[in-house]
């Protein structure tokens, strides 16, 4: 299966899904009620772990290699989430917290055979941990990372970001070594991450409460366990910096209050994060920050994959001491951020400036907008030949929108575009798949493929700066397209055609929720639409008849 099509389907899956347990949240009781330790001031709807859960793994059931290890994953994931859940609506005590956690993590190791049998450097290369000391080491690093990405949890998109940071390296380290279940499963998480973080970037309108965070850091170590300590030709200790800044924060927070005489597992305000909101830096910017750091944990990661573990351990441990030695220096010195400085003065000025214009909307809207019609017109010269049906349809489709707007006046405009353009996106994307001009060579396929891509962004940050109060709307339509969607690659007969099912439909999806997005934008001022629609139909005449 593509994953493109993968991150797709996760991704518009995610954003159907969120807004219906957000508005459940209160009713279901999951709300995170602000106190001393909370940076955010109102309840806030804590069930978009509810929606990464149902964004990631329904792409998985449909599309990942069933096997010992898959079942053993999903089993873990649904007990690591249950009990996440349960932790949202009344929240457990650590101790209580660590029995589901352990349980799960039991489950990946004795059924899945997820097991650190390596330790890299710390090792003869041949040595081999026997199972006495592989099964308790694994079991510690599990119940470590998930807790790390939960503890991680303090701003708006910080816990995601950095989580969907990492699995896109596992995405890239497993495609390489043709791990092609590892890939899949990792491509959902970033799709269902990307589509969550359109409602938690700050200022976020809901949280992923335990039982997201504790479901990212489970799979994040699992998949790093299983890319590390295969045959995969990379370096044991690859881990730390796969994962890089929640060990980092974790271990130092830890030890902080060890040395303060407290438990290490009571919450106070001393994570990175805290430090940074201390130091004068706004939410966003201490997000971003964080968002640089493990963006460099991860290119010491890709850059030194096939290097011996002491790179990535001297590379970690270099990272750390510049980053600890930052922060004690800030903190002794009592540094503050000035906001007299350029980067205020200037460029966040000019920033805000642009934002009050609404230029990034209009950006992003006019590239939805009109990348839409060009897409759609690319899509209608990339075919051979257009058959004749599809031009008589065409036809049809053309005295049916020229009577909808003369004769009604445009009071059934807008069902009736719908209807049309679902008529034609998924022929005509299957044509360009099926049977592509000779002139497509590798190039102008590739170039097609980027279209697509940018629609998606132009899609996502359309999503993220409007200003629309109804925000996305899912509607009966969307669920039979995702209905086919999911359906429609896996069926036997699909195993004959000559295309790649899975692109094209992930293709048609696109273009769908493409339109979506655009019509609610518009808000019912459809003629910017209708008429370079009308260009597109009149084409694929000329050329089914011509």
């Amino acid at each position: 299966m593509n994953l493109f099509t993968v991150f797709i389907v996760s991704l518009f899956l995610t954003i159907a899904v969120v807004p219906v347990f957000k508005r459940l949240a209160f009713r279901m009781h999951i709300v995170d009620v602000p106190d001393e330790r909370k940076v955010h001031v109102m309840p806030m709807p804590k069930t978009g772990g509810i929606s990464l859960f149902i964004g990631a793994f329904i792409p998985m059931l449909i599309w990942a290699p069933r096997d010992l290890f898959f079942t053993s994953v999903l089993m873990g994931s649904i007990l690591i989430f249950i009990f996440g859940l349960v932790d949202d609506i009344k929240p457990m005590r650590a101790r209580q917290k660590i029995i589901p956690q352990a349980a799960a993590a039991l489950i990946v190791i004795l059924f899945g055979g997820v097991k650190i049998t390596c330790v890299g450097v710390f090792a003869a290369p041949e040595c081999v941990l026997p199972v006495y000391l592989s099964v308790p080491l694994t079991l510690f690093v599990i119940l470590g990372v998930t807790n790390a990405i939960n503890l991680a949890d303090g701003l708006d998109g910080l816990a995601g970001g950095l989580s969907m940071l990492s699995f896109v390296l596992i995405v890239f380290l497993a495609h390489k070594c043709g791990n092609v279940q590892i890939a899949l499963m990792a491509m959902a998480m970033v799709g269902a991450i990307a589509g969550f973080l359109r409602f938690n970037t700050h200022p976020a309108v809901l949280f992923m409460g335990d039982a997201g965070s504790q479901l990212l850091g489970f799979l994040l170590v699992v998949f790093t366990i299983v890319i590390t300590q295969t045959n995969a030709p990379y370096s044991k200790l690859m881990a730390l910096p796969i994962i890089g800044f929640p060990i980092l924060d974790t271990l130092t927070v830890m030890v902080e209050r060890i040395m303060k005489k407290r438990s290490p597992f009571k919450a106070d305000k001393n994570h990175f994060h805290h430090k940074l909101i201390d130091f004068g830096f706004f939410h966003s910017e201490a997000v971003l920050i964080i968002y640089i750091i493990q963006a460099l944990f991860i290119g010491l990661a890709v850059i030194f994959r096939y290097y011996s573990g002491w790179v990535h351990l001297g590379g970690f441990l270099f990272l750390s001491c510049i980053i600890l030695f930052s922060m004690y220096w800030g903190r002794r010195k009592k540094w503050a951020f000035r906001r007299d400085g350029y980067f205020d003065t200037f460029i966040k000025k000019q920033l805000k400036v642009l934002k009050e214009k609404n230029i990034f909307i209009r950006l992003s809207f006019g590239v939805l907008k009109y990348g839409f019609i060009l897409v759609l017109l690319w899509q209608v010269m990339i075919p051979a030949q257009i058959p004749l049906y599809f031009s008589s349809i065409s036809i049809a489709l053309i005295l049916m929108i020229s009577g909808c707007c003369l004769i009604f006046k445009g009071r059934f405009k807008e069902p009736v575009l719908r209807l049309c353009i679902y008529m034609v996106i998924p022929l005509l994307i299957y044509m360009t798949e099926a049977d592509p001009g000779p002139w497509m060579n590798v190039s102008w396929h590739f170039i097609n493929n980027v279209f697509f891509i940018f629609l998606v962004i132009s899609v996502v940050m359309t999503l993220n700066l409007t200003r629309r109060r109804e925000g996305f709307k899912i509607t009966t339509m969307d669920i039979l397209v995702f209905i086919v969607v999911l359906i429609f690659p896996n069926l036997p007969s699909m195993h004959l055609l000559e295309i790649n099912a899975g692109t094209t439909l992930a293709k048609v999806l696109v273009m769908f929720f493409s339109y979506d997005v655009l019509a609610g934008e518009l808000r019912g001022k459809l003629n910017g639409v209708v008429r370079p629609f009308l260009v597109v139909l009149c084409l694929l005449v000329l050329r089914g008849f011509i």
